[in-house]
């Protein structure tokens, strides 16, 4: 009879801390981060941000996915009031307010969701655009929910606000995609732009930043969501997988090209998979100087 071979105690240990680590990662990954949120702000100085509007704030949040695991009606309900208790000058909702598939997920119709983020406060009220869920859904029946519940909502679309004195002008775009069917609005948009006063600044809101190269030194700032930051953003190698045809170039944060400025916000909710490891649920908060002194933040 062979007797039983005694298990090494080096063995045991390993395994044991290679099971906690992972048990602990994944408790993070698919419970603790996906419902965490963060209020953060960061301080932008694009160039040709007039004086007179030194200090505006902007709160910038895209990808909400209501009715994705943890982005119930308590989630959208937080949203607003923290997003009200920022007191920002403007708030940019940057798409994707419904969700397609991801698992453990339940369908939040988007009158519902319009209906509550309407609720949050800023001085010179509320913008929108159109997220690629959404245009799945059905972008008119997304833009009319908005528009109902008293949501600016714009689609090739441009508004003013006039703030201290300074006309700021504000561009939604639709979703971004390569199709012939989006160059010919899109060059439009642009010939409605080199007809604003160079003194006046333009903000472009655009779910995907993938557009961000295609887009004019005329505009100030560039918003935008779409990514989620990669949902999964690991030490060293950073996010392995980023719908992004730029890769992990404008995944999120702040990004400076020949002086031209982005913002990518990292979204409330999740797509596809349930999951977010370092990358937090994030309103962002954006104080925009006038001064090029500021470097850019991720």
């Amino acid at each position: 009879m062979v007797p039983p071979r005694k298990r090494s105690p080096r063995v045991f240990f390993v395994r044991t801390t290679l099971f906690l680590i992972a048990s602990t990662l994944a408790v993070q990954a698919f419970w603790l981060v996906p419902d965490s949120l963060v209020v953060v702000e960061y301080p932008l100085a694009p160039s040709s941000w007039p004086a007179a509007l030194d200090g505006f704030t902007i709160a910038a949040v895209g990808d909400l996915h209501g009715g994705a695991p943890f982005v119930d009606v308590v989630k959208l309900e937080e949203v607003v009031l923290r997003i009200s208790a920022a007191k920002p000058d403007l708030i940019a909702w940057l798409g994707d307010y419904v969700i397609d598939t991801v698992p453990g997920g339940t369908f939040m119709e988007p009158e519902k969701v319009a209906a509550i983020l309407a609720r949050a406060k800023a001085r010179y009220g509320q913008i929108a655009v159109i997220g690629n869920h959404d245009r799945w859904l059905g972008a008119e029946r997304v833009e009319r929910a908005f528009r109902a519940a008293g949501v600016t909502f714009l689609r090739w679309q441009s508004d003013t606000l006039l703030v201290n004195g300074v006309r700021l002008h504000v561009s939604g775009l639709d979703d971004f995609d390569l199709s012939p069917d989006y160059w010919p609005r899109f060059r439009q948009i642009q010939a409605e732009w080199r007809g604003l006063p160079k003194a006046e600044p333009l903000v472009v809101l655009s779910h995907n930043p993938d557009v961000f190269p295609f887009l004019p030194p005329r505009v100030t700032l560039t918003l935008a969501s779409h990514t989620h930051g990669g949902q999964l953003r690991l030490p060293v190698i950073g996010s392995p997988i980023v719908p992004s045809s730029f890769g992990q170039r404008f995944s999120r944060g702040h990004i400076v090209e020949e002086g031209r400025h982005l913002f990518v916000n990292t979204g409330i909710g999740t797509s596809i998979l349930p999951v977010r490891f370092g990358v937090r649920p994030e309103i962002s908060i954006l104080k925009l100087i006038a001064t090029d002194a500021v470097a850019p933040q991720s």
